[in-house]
């Protein structure tokens, strides 16, 4: 981030910053502004550019590579991996029984706001507060990516097979939930997406089904090891409490924790998806694309995590360590994320990270730019070729016991 975003020195594990929030409440009359994701990765046009209209100011955020994106994949083949009469490997028991874990929908008078939330926000001014809104923003359009791609999935396979169907119907309403929590977040800061907009002018990223399953499910599981962190973290020092919303990450994270289970059983159903060579490499090229996005996303807003009272670099590995070891009770294979040369190859991919983003935003002509990017791009390519490389951890087995629906924390 720029220097200006800087609000505190990096912590260890056992230190804890002291924030000195400013006080100043914003005078004068109350606004809100409606923002819209770019369809594109060009940048958003000048201040000067924005048009006001009477819902407020319609602004574009500036994506990246890894900004959160939108799925889709091939529905017939969906339809066909799902059709009880051609797979006999379905285990109809079992998804009954994850059908009735959601049916219970365990958080449905969870996510009720109250007075905190917008006095916690009026609270946060300055760096703080724009972090905090970066937060929110991309939070929420990677739960509206999620209920666009299960409510699809739900729709297309009602008719081959109405059970999983219906599980996807249900996390659909979970991320729908998710997503409506976070833009009412939104507008504490006088905020909101305009989800509409998002529906039909952000590209979508087309992947295979199997593909599908393993980013979807490695997505969720450490999306609920990010969440219980946080959690188990602020219970811990109140202190850094500073929005409400965390409050409420223990029940959330069981909803992302549910949904990786699902995943998790429609693999099992699938065992062609984990039991060769090819399901060894792709589980671990996923593995690692999920861990350096985060990695890379997390390093460039350290200030968040610093905010709140974690070290991010410590907090990372820890949520890539417990989610390797719950991937790996599925994949064939994982990364060996506990070596201490796979962080320090993280670290190495950070420094060419944040020196590719620093080019680009020179005022160099394009040309010129894109010289002085080649030998980063290759050393950001080596690095993640050199992590990909290194002796894995064989895991995994479909050989299962019955579904459990008790979660662990």
């Amino acid at each position: 981030m720029a220097a200006e975003m800087m609000l505190v020195k990096p912590i260890s594990k056992f230190t804890s910053p002291k924030l000195t929030n400013s006080r100043t409440c914003l005078s004068g009359r109350r606004f809100s502004t409606v923002i819209r994701m770019s369809a594109t990765s060009t940048p958003p046009p000048p201040a000067t550019a924005t048009s006001k209209s009477k819902k407020g100011t319609k602004k574009e955020i500036q994506e990246s590579l890894l900004t959160p994106r939108f799925y889709t994949t091939d529905f017939e083949e969906m339809e066909q991996l799902f059709n009880t009469e051609i797979n006999k490997n379905l285990n109809e028991e079992e998804f009954i029984a994850l059908l009735q874990e959601f049916k219970t929908d365990y958080n449905q008078t969870h996510f009720v706001r109250n007075k905190e939330f917008k006095e916690a926000a009026d609270k946060l001014q300055g760096p703080l507060r724009q972090i905090f809104v970066e937060f929110l923003e991309r939070s929420c359009t990677a739960e509206f990516s999620g209920f666009l791609l299960y409510k699809e999935l739900g729709r297309r396979l009602k008719k081959t097979n109405p059970v999983v169907a219906e599980i996807f119907s249900l996390m659909s309403r979970d991320e729908a939930r998710h997503a409506g929590f976070l833009n009412k977040g939104l507008s504490d800061f006088n905020l909101a997406l305009d989800l509409g907009f998002l529906t039909k002018a952000r590209k979508y990223t087309f992947f295979k089904p199997k593909f599908i399953f393993y980013a979807t499910y490695l997505s969720e599981k450490i999306g609920y090891w990010r969440y219980i962190t946080i959690y188990r973290h602020l219970k811990q020092n109140p202190e850094f409490q500073c929005y409400p919303i965390f409050k409420y990450f223990e029940n959330w994270c069981q909803d992302e924790n549910r949904h990786g289970d699902f995943f998790s059983a429609l693999m099992k159903a699938q065992p062609q998806f984990l039991n060769d060579w090819q399901a060894k490499l792709w589980s671990r090229f996923f593995c690692l694309s999920v861990y350096v996005t985060m990695y890379l996303n997390d390093c460039q807003r350290t200030n968040f995590y610093e905010g709140i009272g974690l070290n991010t670099k410590e907090f990372d590995m820890h949520v890539i360590i417990e989610t390797n070891r719950t991937t790996a009770r599925i994949f064939p294979a994982v990364l060996d994320v506990e070596n201490p040369e796979f962080k320090r190859k993280l670290d190495r991919m950070v420094v060419i990270y944040e020196k590719l983003l620093a080019v680009g935003q020179t005022d160099d002509p394009a040309f010129v730019k894109n010289l002085k990017k080649v030998p980063l791009v290759a050393g950001l390519a080596s690095e993640i070729l050199a992590a990909y490389l290194m002796p894995p951890v064989e895991s995994g087995s479909v050989d299962f016991a019955e579904f459990e629906p008790n979660l662990v924390y």
